[in-house]
């Protein structure tokens, strides 16, 4: 699905540092995490409460208590109350859909300025009963008397205790019965991916964010998060100290027999939100804004689940020959780094002429992509990946990268779980 926009145009934009998950809950609900980016984001652009015409937020897994985290988060930030808020879900990108949705009511002048986004927080992602427990809970509850209790309480087995993991059942297809990891492992043995190439990607990804840190590139990205641990100002799963040895010794994961994808070449499970702030033409003027960018177009995709990684082959592929674009056209690439095996593979399908046009249904292959042009600051292997977030984020990184390059186009793009791929198109202002 092909989507152009003439009349959307970025502001701003703001995310928190992302946290990884270090064995239980981080620090931050998700409504905290977007409430801290999105505060800092109006402050920034001086854009009062009453301002926004509609909220949008991006989330996979909001808490119990934060259903529509869009609308919680909006209003503890500070939104008025008569502004509406809503949340999207399209599992990774669920921040671009966010954004897509956003800028379709602005293009429609349905709205005219939105607060969009996406957040996540995977440490708390919650430990459920199966459906026995359920069942059984549901019995005891229906049990009047004092000796049907005590009967219902005789059928209590320890299986019932047994937790159900929502974090492992979101990242496993229900489809193919296949996890993110496993559709990884099908997309390396496709392009003939192996383990060495993997961990040099993965360290690249450390490295190229550890760069980006040292040179303070992420000053006007980031807005610190304060905690019992102290300010927290940088993305924290960074490992400046691993090395292609380290990473070597690692074990395959998903298929520890034959497998080559493991916890130092896939995205690290974390927390963390990001926030834009889209505009009209006229709502610039109105409220005395600078556009710093604008959405040129956005496209979805969807494929075999079981080849879940290739994604932005499918979407970004038919973005750019909608536009007549090449490659060379875009001076900026973000591919969002879920598996270092499954950014190889896209690479590799890009410029595969077979895949382009068979499975694709292209014209011919979209070409090579230089990779001095793609992820030039690390990725969610290195930053993590709040499956909620990333979508927003990589267009934020995006817009900055132009800003500090002086380049004309970026091309945002990801790999969706179920089997689909989005790519957002931005110019600078």
């Amino acid at each position: 699905m092909d989507t152009r926009y003439s009349n959307v145009f970025i502001v701003d934009g703001v995310r928190t540092p992302i946290l990884k998950a270090r064995g239980g809950p981080g620090p931050f609900a998700a409504g905290d995490l977007a409430v801290a980016a999105g505060r800092a984001l109006l402050l920034r652009t001086g854009v009062g409460g009453d301002a926004p015409d509609e909220v949008v937020l991006g989330c996979v897994m909001p808490g119990a208590d934060e259903a529509n985290v869009a609308r919680v988060a909006a209003l503890r930030i500070g939104v008025a109350e008569s502004v509406p808020a809503w949340t999207v879900q399209r599992n990774c990108a669920s921040g671009m859909q966010a954004l897509d949705a956003a800028a379709g009511r602005i293009e429609r002048g349905a709205a005219q300025l939105v607060l969009a986004g996406g957040v996540e927080a995977m440490s708390r992602a919650p430990l459920l009963f199966g459906e026995q427990a359920v069942r059984w809970l549901a019995g005891w509850r229906g049990a009047k008397s004092t000796a049907r209790r005590l009967r219902h309480l005789a059928r209590l087995r320890p299986h019932h205790f047994r937790p159900v993991i929502a974090l492992l059942r979101g990242l496993t297809d229900p489809i193919v019965g296949m996890s993110m990891g496993e559709t990884a492992e099908n997309v390396s043995r496709r392009f003939g991916i192996g383990r060495e190439d993997m961990d040099r990607f993965a360290l690249r990804s450390h490295e190229r964010l550890a760069r980006a840190v040292e040179r303070d590139y992420f000053t006007d990205e980031i807005e610190p998060l304060y905690c019992e641990r102290g300010a927290l100002e940088h993305d924290d799963g960074l490992r400046k100290d691993t090395d292609a040895a380290k990473l070597a010794a690692l074990q395959p994961v998903f298929e520890p027999l034959s497998g080559n994808v493991t916890a130092g070449n896939s995205a690290q499970v974390s927390d963390g939100a990001a926030w834009l702030l889209l505009a009209s033409e006229a709502a610039l003027k109105k409220h005395k804004l600078q556009a710093r960018g604008r959405i040129v177009a956005v496209e979805w995709a969807a494929l075999d689940p079981s080849q879940m990684g290739l994604g932005p082959v499918h979407a970004a592929g038919r973005l750019l020959e909608r536009l007549g674009l090449a490659p060379r056209d875009v001076d900026y690439w973000e591919i969002n780094e879920a598996f270092a095996s499954q950014v190889l593979a896209c690479l590799a399908a890009f410029a595969n002429e077979d895949y382009c046009r068979n499975v694709v249904g292209l014209e011919r292959a979209v070409g090579r992509i230089d990779e001095e042009r793609l992820n030039a600051d690390g990725g969610a292997i290195a930053c993590g990946h709040p499956v909620g977030m990333s979508g927003a984020r990589i267009v934020l990184h995006a817009l900055n990268v132009l800003r500090r390059t002086g380049g004309r186009r970026a091309l945002a793009t990801l790999c969706i779980g179920g089997g689909q791929g989005g790519a957002l198109l931005i110019e600078a202002a």
